[in-house]
């Protein structure tokens, strides 16, 4: 049998290589890339959409890759939108989200502060998959964000952790597995289902007041499990489940997040609520 640490070093070499095989192969990295008007500095928000958003990638993403078909979705309903890269680790290049959790929360704070001083707007929305829609939990929490923010919308968001469907429960029968986890990947090993960062984010409570909160899972996530943890408890919280919506749709994780215009349509009914229209599978064509 492979050592402990030999066969973990395999484990993330086979997650890294998961990860390419899901970056789109005509997609080209580059932190504040431009798309169509995406990451526009003078773009103003308007008075139908008078706040920008910004999309926080997930693990193992980046700003350009998780957003190749969002971005353009959201700019053309006449949104500003942004994005940015967070939780790089030294030496690892396009796969970000891996760092400390609490210090990618930093680099949002930052990012937040950057587009309302360039679009003038008193407040943010936020839109994020995966990690990056726990994540700005952090920030709203502790970093000051619920006074910047109007709503966050997570997509599949890892709030309450993951099993990694069962796999962190083999964590204690390997000695010094989960020490290593948190010492090569500390953003994989934050959210792991009773990690200290998740135990000390969700105490008192899920949510905080003044934000809206909207969670879109898929029954068939098989990366944030299980798929229940991903709702939110709080007095301003919508969980969405996109089987309720649109029963065809066999989105899993990825999907969801990266091309799924069903769950799009949600997310544009969550940043404009007063105009928002229901959603089937007929908003695929949308």
């Amino acid at each position: 049998m492979l050592p402990v640490k030999r066969a973990l070093r395999h484990l993330a070499a086979l997650l890294l290589a998961a990860a390419v095989a899901t970056v789109p192969a005509a997609a080209a990295h580059a932190s504040d890339t431009p798309s169509r008007g995406w990451n526009d500095y003078t773009c103003k928000p308007s008075a139908a959409h008078p706040r920008p958003v910004v999309l926080v990638h997930g693990t193992f993403g980046n700003s350009v890759d998780n957003w190749l078909s969002l971005a353009p979705y959201l700019e053309d309903r006449g949104y500003c939108v942004y994005s940015f890269d967070y939780g790089q680790l030294p030496g690892v290049p396009v796969f970000h989200g891996l760092g400390p959790i609490d210090k990618s929360a930093e680099q949002l704070s930052a990012f937040v502060d950057k587009v309302l001083a360039a679009t003038g707007a008193a407040k943010a929305d936020l839109v994020g998959h995966s990690q990056g829609g726990m994540m700005p939990r952090y920030y709203l929490k502790f970093l000051g964000g619920a006074a910047k923010v109007n709503a966050l919308v997570g997509i599949a968001p890892d709030n309450h952790g993951t099993t990694l469907d069962g796999l962190a429960a083999l964590l204690p029968y390997f000695p010094g597995a989960s020490d290593l986890l948190d010492a090569v990947t500390p953003g994989l090993a934050d959210q792991v289902v009773g990690s200290a960062f998740l135990t000390e984010l969700n105490a008192g409570g899920d949510t905080v007041p003044g934000v809206h909160y909207t969670v879109i899972a898929t029954r068939y996530d098989e990366v944030v499990t299980p798929w229940r943890s991903q709702y939110l408890s709080g007095p301003d919280v919508h969980n969405v489940l996109l089987q309720d919506l649109c029963p065809a749709d066999l989105s899993e994780h990825l999907a969801i997040g990266l091309y799924d215009r069903i769950a799009y349509h949600e997310v544009a009914n969550a940043l404009d609520p007063a105009h928002a229209t229901p959603t089937t599978c007929a908003s695929v064509f949308g």
